[in-house]
This record gives structure tokens, C-alpha cells and sequence, in this order.
């Protein structure tokens, strides 16, 4: 079922609660690809319905980004959430999440003001304010993120539990190709030559991750793999940190559960990427 304003939305869902079934949501800005079909079989593994939204949010943009370019196909994301047994498919306008007049945001300290906070100036105010209304929207018992985009999920998690909305917010493991790089739509802005070095990326925070397990400090590592992906060409390197789990503040060294994060570019496509890292034993 394809639906496009809040009213019909609603009418559905309440439906299902009413019937005590358990709903949900997984929020994606379309050129779905398999790791967005991975977040649609989990859900149908945890709820009854799972209602899939597709929105390219404007306001998580910056004047100079991929906006206007960013992949769109809905005919063909449609088809895909058909076979992948999504309930309802919910693709709102700008005029329905953005009406005249509309000047609300939600803003989260702390979380947003490194990694990509720093290069990309209000992303995560336009993120936090478009879930929060998706989540209004359907009302999910859960809302399903894929960990790639590791800040974004812990920004999500803490403006939920900070506003009380009675929502779970859940991350789901990176989905990567066989030579580890991570699904992105963004991939296929990448060029042959690009592509074959793109999965450098995961090799660099996965080695780092390796170091770290080990006992080693992280100054190291980062400044060698800084080093290793600007040889490889990515450029420029915006930042390869290695952050506290939770919080993401900077450690120096892992005592309790933290994440390699990077974003870099190779060409005119930003890559970002994360991977986990155990304390040592």
C-alpha cells in the first residue's frame, strides 16, 4: 500500500493497534538497495507491520551538497519494498512535512559537534527534526537505522529519549559488499577506478579497530591510516577519530565499547564508514 499524507497513514495504523499488532518504521531517502532490504527483513522479524518511509529530507543538506542529484527512482524502490513484504510504503511531500509557516527544529548538543557535525553545519538539526515527525507520523513501536551512519543513530537515539517518545530506536550491523566496502546510494556516484579503491576505507578502520583491541593507543594507528587512505587517494580526509560508543567523545585508548569512524572523499563522492571495537582482555 503506497501512501502519500499523514491522514491516510494514520487510518492504517491505528487499524493495527488496534489489533495489538506491533508496527515498524524504517525511515530511508529511497535508491534502496540491500542493505536497506536487510533493515526491511529485520523489522518483519520483530513487528507485525512494517511501514517503510522513502523522503529525501532538503533540510539535512548544505547549499553545496548532492541535494539535487542525490539518486531518486521511486517506481523502482516501490517494487522493491513490494517484494521485500513492506506493509505500507509512505512517501510524503515537502509541503507535507514542511508546510508554509513551518519553523520548528530540534537541535542536539554534544553528539552533533564533531565527526560530521563539524563539516556539515545544521545535517543534524534537519535529521533529528524529520525522524521526529516520521515517528509522529506512524507512531512505530520501533524505528529501524542502519549503522553506517553511526552519529546519525546516536543523535536519533538521544533526541527520542530526550523528548520521551515512546519509540525504540534500534540499530541494525552495516551491510557491506564482499570486498568490505558499506552499501551506500551514494556508491554509484563512484567510477570504476573509484570503486575499486573505495573499499580501502574499511580495511584502514578495521586494521585501526585491530590495533585498538590490542592494547595500543589510537594517535598511532589514525595518523597511519590517515596516512594509508590519502596515499590511496582519498582527499581530503576529514576526519578519522576513534570515539567513545556512546557518548562519541575522542579516547585515546578503548576501555569499554567504542567505534573507528572516518568520512573522506574519493572523487566528488563522500564516503563515511565505522566499524565496533571491543576493549581488549
Amino acid at each position: 500500500m503506497r501512501l502519500d499524507a499523514v491522514a491516510p497513514l494514520r487510518t492504517a495504523t491505528a487499524g493495527w493497534r488496534a489489533r495489538g499488532e506491533r508496527i515498524v518504521l524504517v525511515p530511508t531517502m529511497g535508491a534502496l538497495h540491500a542493505g536497506h532490504l536487510a533493515l526491511m527483513a529485520h523489522a518483519r522479524t520483530i513487528g507485525d507491520r512494517v511501514v517503510a518511509s522513502i523522503f529525501v529530507n532538503p533540510t539535512q543538506f548544505g547549499p553545496t551538497e548532492d541535494f539535487s542529484r542525490y539518486p531518486r527512482d521511486v517506481e523502482a524502490d516501490l517494487a522493491l519494498l513490494a517484494g521485500a513484504g513492506v506493509d505500507a510504503a509512505y512517501l510524503p511531500g515537502v509541503e507535507t512535512m514542511y508546510p508554509p509557516g513551518f519553523s520548528t527544529r530540534i537541535e542536539v548538543a554534544d553528539l552533533t559537534e564533531g565527526l560530521c557535525g563539524a563539516f556539515r553545519p545544521g545535517h543534524f538539526t534537519g535529521v533529528a527534526t524529520v525522524v521526529a515527525k516520521l515517528v509522529n507520523q506512524v507512531g512505530p513501536d520501533v524505528a529501524l537505522f542502519g549503522e553506517k551512519d553511526y552519529q546519525q543513530l546516536r543523535v536519533i537515539t538521544r533526541a527520542m529519549r530526550d523528548l520521551d517518545v515512546p519509540v525504540e530506536i534500534r540499530g541494525v550491523p552495516t551491510l557491506r559488499e564482499a570486498d568490505g566496502l558499506a552499501l551506500s546510494s551514494r556508491n554509484r556516484y563512484l567510477t570504476p577506478q573509484e570503486r575499486a579503491v573505495a573499499p580501502r576505507l574499511n580495511a584502514v578502520l578495521s586494521r585501526i579497530a585491530g590495533a585498538l583491541s590490542a592494547g595500543e593507543p589510537a594517535t598511532g594507528p589514525v595518523a597511519e591510516g590517515i596516512a594509508d587512505l590519502e596515499a590511496a587517494g582519498f582527499a581530503p580526509v576529514q576526519y578519522l577519530a576513534v570515539c567513545d560508543a556512546d557518548t562519541l567523545a575522542p579516547v585515546e585508548r578503548v576501555v569499554r565499547p567504542a567505534r573507528v569512524l572516518a568520512a573522506a572523499y574519493l572523487g566528488r563522492t563522500r564516503l563515511i564508514d565505522n566499524v565496533p571495537v571491543a576493549p581488549g582482555t
